[in-house]
């Protein structure tokens, strides 16, 4: 089983959502955070006044998938790839155990 996190711009959310149900995925955990990359953040104007915003606003997906759902470059990565500084990343972990606590299930029957 895999861990897949993804880091990405927040208006691409739709485009992921779409691509990850397609290959069939049924469940992920989407949070808003805050972060910065090889960019650095960048300035921005406001009410004339420039200002450095370090942070820069990101979603991060988080999905869990058996070892047979490939998730490459083949289409996936290019339907939310904007080809801009920022487009985020995307991170492959293994897992070791799942445990599905309402019904005691593991592993991929936990998926």
């Amino acid at each position: 089983m895999k861990l897949i996190t993804a880091i990405i711009k927040p208006f691409k959310l739709d485009d992921v959502r779409a691509a990850l149900s397609e290959i069939g995925v049924s469940g992920m955990t989407v949070t808003e955070v805050k972060g910065f990359g090889r960019q650095r953040g960048h300035t921005e104007l406001y009410r004339g006044a420039e200002y450095v915003v370090d942070f820069v606003p990101k979603t991060r997906i988080e999905v869990a998938v058996k070892n047979e759902l490939s998730i490459s470059d083949g289409g996936h990565c290019r339907r939310i790839k904007t080809a801009r500084v920022g487009d985020g990343q995307i991170f492959v972990t293994d897992i070791l155990r799942v445990l599905r606590i309402r019904t005691g299930e593991t592993d991929n029957a936990a998926l």
